[in-house]
């Protein structure tokens, strides 16, 4: 779960920007918040999906020291940081090799600042053939 601070821009970068779909909303209007959930097929049990949540009335967070980033495969991290650029996307890190090593990985911040990284991930080109950002060109 992300705690963000405009939920409807999230929505568009997490859709938008890295093609996933918005599988689910819910509001609750007694505790102010509301919730989004994306992932890049159905939805649950087939995958995982990332939870937005916007705490109505709170427009920034501090990301904390314990964060790291959110990690999804690409069959083509290069392709993937030009799409994720085409659609507005912040690429922070271009695609290359991890520093020590061969796979191919990139850095992506959504807009409250949440890095995500985009590993290569070749066993994801041979899977069902679609592009987990397939709906970012």
């Amino acid at each position: 779960m992300l705690r963000v601070g405009n939920l409807q821009r999230s929505i568009d970068f997490y859709t938008q920007v890295l093609g996933m779909n918005l599988l689910r909303t819910s509001e609750n209007p007694e505790y102010k918040y509301s919730l989004a959930f994306l992932g890049f097929g159905k939805g649950n049990p087939d995958q995982a999906e990332i939870e937005l949540t916007y705490n109505w009335g709170t427009e920034s967070y501090e990301l904390g020291t314990a964060y790291g980033h959110i990690a999804l495969g690409v069959p083509d991290a290069y392709a993937a940081c030009e799409k994720i650029k085409a659609a507005g996307g912040n690429v922070t890190r271009e695609a290359g090799p991890v520093k020590g090593g061969s796979t191919v990985i990139a850095f992506v911040t959504d807009p409250d600042g949440y890095k995500i990284e985009l590993i290569q991930r070749t066993e994801a080109a041979k899977g069902t053939g679609e592009d987990p950002l397939r709906a970012a060109a």
